[in-house]
């Protein structure tokens, strides 16, 4: 059943073409942050310009929501793949396809988009980059990240997210609603592209060679995945249906505009915030996990208070939604690559899926369920997810430990065995 999985794991004494010296700092965070905002740009800025999109393609809501959906479930489908990909060409080359997969997509629909139906085929060409990008970003930090700021670097990656939300915003009044919503996908393109530059700063720099197998794929990593997909099934909704509650529960759309950015301004603060307490928390009991744990916690008080339907408590579990409940994307990966150090990519491509799946499921879901139950019955499943989500996660973090203890007894028996056979002898 492990096999595949196994297989990717192995990763033994690779040949001493090791690098001479490690890429700066600078370079190395910029390569991992540029890489990984090219990967999230066309997803969010077809967000960002839905209301102009619709306007001259005449897409409904349905459809809106519908591409979104099938986005993330491609990228869900082509994650895993991508994770292997990183692994057998590098985090360089495979960084520079991603950036290039979006260039050409984003362009593709500037010029080619004249129906619904080209537009979402097109839109579609780019979901495989956004795994492949967050991995490779992902293997750019793991291998070469300087370990005390390695957490750091991670939740600021990871604020990208919220960040490509806020320029998408920026992109309406700026551009679509002067030149056109498709001179802002020619602008996305060109944003994409400039990752290229702190890229080729890398160089043709080899990756550090991995000591032995290292551990190989176990069963905590799925119980991680299935975290993730619960985790990010609760808090997408944040992002497609805040504006539309607060306006329902009586607030003005400028009020309910300030709120999401207010969101979206914490999103981004938080998960670098967080990131750089993971390094003050390496080899202390919980770890990251339970910095994980606890944040997942505070996010279930924000839906809580999101739940009031009073305008302050709004924006204070608005807040704490985003700054606590969907600010662990960052020092989640951070505490996968520090446990399967050998293969970085392969072992966050299986918690990405979850993420994209819980992207995939979570809008879809929420807004069957506010249809047909209302918000109040909507915010409880996501307090619900929440809370499951925990639990997995604390599962998982019992499978590793077991898994770790196991493999070091082997390792000492083997050990054991290989001193008799020699004394023997």
């Amino acid at each position: 059943m492990w096999e595949p999985l196994t297989a990717w794991s192995t990763v033994a004494n690779v040949p001493a073409t090791a690098l001479t010296a490690a890429p700066k700092t600078s370079t190395t965070f910029l390569s991992a942050l540029c890489v990984n905002v090219a990967a999230v740009v066309p997803v969010f800025l077809f967000g960002g310009l839905a209301v102009q999109i619709s306007g001259e393609l005449g897409m409904s809501i349905g459809a809106i929501g519908l591409t979104s959906g099938l986005y993330f479930a491609v990228s869900a489908l082509t994650t895993i793949p991508a994770g292997a990909l990183v692994e057998r060409f590098g985090a360089v080359a495979t960084s520079r396809a991603a950036v290039l997969n979006v260039v050409v997509a984003l362009l593709a629909v500037a010029g080619f988009a004249h129906d619904t139906t080209t537009l979402i085929v097109l839109l579609l060409l780019a979901a495989p980059a956004n795994g492949l990008g967050q991995l490779s970003s992902n293997s750019i930090l793991s291998d070469w990240a300087p370990l005390r700021r390695k957490g750091l670097m991670f939740g600021a990656k990871q604020a990208s997210v919220p960040l490509c939300t806020m320029l998408s915003g920026l992109a309406v009044p700026v551009i679509a609603l002067t030149l056109g919503w498709r001179w802002g996908f020619v602008a996305g393109a060109v944003l994409a592209l400039m990752a290229i530059i702190p890229l080729h700063g890398l160089g043709r720099i080899e990756t550090p060679p991995k000591q032995g197998k290292g551990r190989a794929f176990d069963r905590g990593l799925l119980l991680f995945a299935a975290a993730t997909c619960l985790g990010a099934s609760a808090a997408t909704p944040l992002g497609s249906y805040l504006t539309t509650y607060a306006v329902q529960m009586g607030t003005s759309e400028s009020f309910a505009g300030l709120n999401l950015t207010i969101g979206g301004l914490a999103g981004v603060i938080a998960r670098t915030g967080f990131g750089g307490l993971g390094d003050l928390r390496q080899g202390k009991a919980g770890g990251e996990f339970g910095i994980i744990v606890g944040m997942l916690i505070g996010g279930m008080a924000g839906i809580v208070a999101i739940m009031a339907g009073v305008p302050w408590l709004l924006m204070v579990g608005t807040a704490a939604a985003f700054s606590l409940g969907w600010a662990w994307p960052g020092l989640m990966n951070f505490a996968v690559t520090k446990r399967y150090p050998h293969a970085p990519a392969a072992a966050t491509s299986i918690t990405q899926t979850g993420v994209f799946a819980g992207g995939t499921i979570g809008p879809i879901a929420f807004g069957l369920i506010v249809e047909h139950s209302g918000w109040t019955a909507g915010w409880s499943v996501v307090i619900c997810c929440m809370a499951a989500a925990i639990g997995f996660l604390l599962t998982g973090v019992r499978a590793t430990a077991k898994s770790a203890a196991d493999s070091s007894a082997g390792s000492a028996v083997n050990s054991a065995a290989g001193s008799s056979v020699n004394a023997a002898s």
